[in-house]
């Protein structure tokens, strides 16, 4: 199978399990992206460089987590993280990004930035991934595997109702969408006791 037509699921397994083909092909479908958006922002080649390195272990040591998912492209994680990388290192220099703040185009005294937009949406991102993760904890079995079969292992409801023992597609639907609410439940009473 060719590496383009890979799913981003595929991917992500393809770097946890330390496939040299894979991580090349990630490494050469970003790096440009995130080389030229450090540069962009008043860094060298080098902090390019080092900014994505950091983004790739991070990238790495999070697909090694058994409950870690990805909501959106691996591209878009890793600039997101590069980014969140970048604007921490500008911080401990004291130094800031070379674009106006997202307020009224002036410095106010906490020297908000438009990147810290960028810093808390993530950090909200990655909060709201391991609560969906305890959530999906909580909820136990068969619901869980059920829906990691459906929605990470992309099976058919007709391949659920013949694994779980379903007499049919639309009984697995049923009981899909029943443990799916069951996890609402959870997942947004978490939300409540944070």
């Amino acid at each position: 199978m060719q590496l383009s037509l890979l799913k981003e699921h595929q991917l992500l397994e393809g770097i946890a399990q330390n496939d040299r083909k894979i991580t090349e092909q990630v490494y050469r479908d970003n790096y440009k992206q995130v080389q030229s958006w450090v540069q962009a922002r008043g860094g060298s080649a080098d902090d390019g460089d080092d900014v994505f390195q950091e983004a790739m272990t991070i990238l790495f040591q999070k697909a090694q987590q058994e409950g870690f998912r990805l909501s959106c492209k691996i591209g878009t994680y890793l600039v997101a993280v590069s980014k969140f990388i970048w604007y921490n290192k500008l911080q401990l220099q004291n130094r800031r990004p070379d674009f106006m703040p997202f307020d009224s185009g002036e410095e106010d005294a906490n020297h908000q930035y438009a990147y810290q937009d960028d810093i808390r949406v993530q950090e909200e991102r990655e909060l709201h991934f391991e609560q969906l993760n305890a959530a999906m904890e909580e909820l136990g079995e068969p619901c869980r595997s059920l829906l990691k079969a459906f929605y990470n292992e992309d099976k058919s409801m007709q391949e659920i109702a013949s694994v779980f023992g379903y007499t049919n597609p639309d009984n697995a639907k049923t009981q899909k969408y029943k443990c799916l609410t069951r996890l609402k439940k959870l997942f947004y009473a978490a939300q409540v006791h944070k």
